[in-house]
């Protein structure tokens, strides 16, 4: 049974797989052999995951489009399924935990057939579809956020675990709170992996129209998509602004805990690892998320009293400019807000989990 591995289901995207390699961390640091099975997106991404060994899974998303493409989708995913049993019966795996997306529709289900012990972790507010559909036939369920919403049949297995974070974020919430005896107000934007042109957009004509006074003391690191860079370049240039811009950060944590107010969308790992780094946030929800999971996710650090939520309609320069002329000129109580985004931030969540994880598979055995 020692070496019976955990499987680990994640779709191949960041948010699926941020938190599925801080569960594989901490269970590799129990002893616990870790397996991935993911879809073809993820295999380049892989080779870094801390698995010992990975599987790819046919799956498909049977949203949208024709009825034809649906019902091959639906075939897609029985296939996988079938795909997915035979996986399961050679590796033997002590539990299964998916962490959203379809790819993890089919070894979820061959799992539930065939009695291994099974877990879900949502990390939005909203659970996305594929969680739903497979949270009927899972023995618990494992909440990102507290403020996860379940039917009322479901919510006697809801354990509240937080959103694991990387290495990278426990290792950027070391870092104290940035002071500003130099004067420089240091800004954070950041547009997910879905949508960053609003920021493209917005921000620069927002930091343009400030006081020549005020942008001379701005500190600005900007994600831009690539085809926008040139343009927001061209913006900051002509107003003298100090400005590092970039696709993606690969030191993303380090950025967030250097600045000392950030500018971004809401996706669950976002919103969690804001609060277990503790920066304030102004959010800015991307509006055609599935079942405005990001708006959910941002109440998250807003109850808090750590962070504001803007419409993106309203996310305008003629909104931006007297909210970021304030923070320059008087952030002094930026530092209360950085602590009460602390007090919610959960940094042990990757152990939380581990802890329900190997609970539940040790339940089923006995």
């Amino acid at each position: 049974m020692s070496d019976a591995p955990i499987l680990l289901a994640a779709g191949g995207t960041g948010g699926h797989l941020f938190p599925a390699e801080a569960l594989a961390h901490a269970l590799n640091a129990r002893g616990v052999p870790v397996e991935l099975v993911t879809d073809e997106r993820a295999l380049a991404y892989g080779g870094s995951f801390p698995a010992r060994s990975m599987h790819c899974i046919a799956s498909a998303t049977p949203r949208g489009g024709s009825l034809l493409a649906k019902a091959q989708a639906v075939a897609q995913l029985a296939y996988g399924t079938a795909q997915s049993a035979g996986m399961l019966r050679k590796i033997a795996p002590r539990a299964i935990i998916g962490f959203g997306g379809y790819p993890t529709v089919p070894p979820l289900l061959a799992a539930a057939f065939l009695k291994i012990p099974t877990v879900l972790h949502e990390s939005n507010a909203i659970m996305g579809k594929a969680n739903r559909f497979l949270s009927g036939h899972v023995d618990s369920i494992a909440a990102g956020l507290p403020n996860l919403n379940v039917p009322p049949p479901l919510r006697g297995k809801v354990v509240v675990t937080g959103n694991p974070v990387r290495p990278a974020v426990l290792e950027a919430a070391k870092l104290p709170y940035p002071s500003f005896d130099d004067g420089a107000f240091r800004l954070l934007v950041t547009g997910g992996s879905q949508g960053a042109r609003v920021m493209a957009d917005i921000v620069p004509e927002a930091i343009a129209a400030l006081p020549a006074h005020l942008r001379s003391r701005l500190r600005l690191v900007q994600q831009t998509r690539a085809e926008d860079i040139s343009r927001v370049e061209a913006i900051y240039k002509s107003a003298g602004v100090n400005v590092e811009i970039a696709p993606f950060f690969k030191d993303l944590p380090l950025r967030i805990a250097q600045a000392h107010f950030v500018i971004s969308r809401s996706g669950a790992s976002t919103v969690s690892e804001l609060a277990v780094i503790g920066r304030p946030a102004l959010f800015v929800p991307l509006p055609h998320s599935l079942d405005g999971d990001q708006a959910a996710n941002a109440a998250f650090i807003e109850d808090a009293g750590a962070a504001e939520t803007v419409r993106q309609s309203n996310f305008t320069p003629a909104f931006l400019t007297p909210r970021l002329a304030a923070l320059i000129e008087a952030p002094q109580g930026l530092a209360a807000l950085a602590e009460a985004a602390k007090r919610v931030g959960v940094a042990d969540a990757a152990d939380r989990l581990a802890d329900l994880l190997l609970d539940v598979a040790q339940r089923r055995v006995s």
